[in-house]
């Protein structure tokens, strides 16, 4: 009898610094999941990425050239095409201001961008196993922030 294959999730990182992508792609590599990659490196980038074709999750900066991360999760959230959409802000900001924007926005976590690797991966393991397919996961407010630090 043959093992069923695991099916990839299709990840979307909108993210502008080369080396904090690379990081983060290193960190998927690294866990055990089958992850399908892409990158948006600007806001612009993202939309149009998300009218082709609709990531399993979406990771997504707050500071992104040409349209900004909150501006961006605005105009996502404001489109009932997106409502099963997950969205993690993957971001070094750690305002509440910018927390309880994201959080009345309707993102799904705030994750602060860890400085390990190995914390980064556990996280991400963490994140991408949830079963975001069968239920969508609104977190209370003081457990929407990952990675605190």
């Amino acid at each position: 009898m043959k093992a069923l294959e695991e099916v990839p999730k299709h990840v979307l990182l909108a993210e502008d610094d080369d080396d904090d992508f690379d990081f983060f792609s290193m960190a998927i590599d690294e866990t055990s999941l089958t992850v399908i990659l892409k990158r948006a490196e600007n806001g612009d980038i993202l939309l149009q990425l998300l009218d082709q074709n609709i990531p399993d999750i979406l990771f997504m900066d707050i500071f992104l050239p040409y349209k900004t991360g909150r501006e961006c999760l605005r105009e996502i959230r404001a489109n009932r095409k997106y409502d099963s959409l997950p969205i993690i802000i993957y971001t070094s900001v750690k305002e509440l201001e910018q927390i309880e924007f994201c959080y009345r926005e309707g993102s799904n976590f705030y994750m602060i961008k860890p400085t390990s690797f190995n914390e980064l991966k556990a996280i991400l393991k963490k994140i991408i196993s949830l079963e975001w397919k069968k239920m969508m996961y609104y977190p209370t407010l003081s457990e929407f922030v990952v990675n605190p630090q």
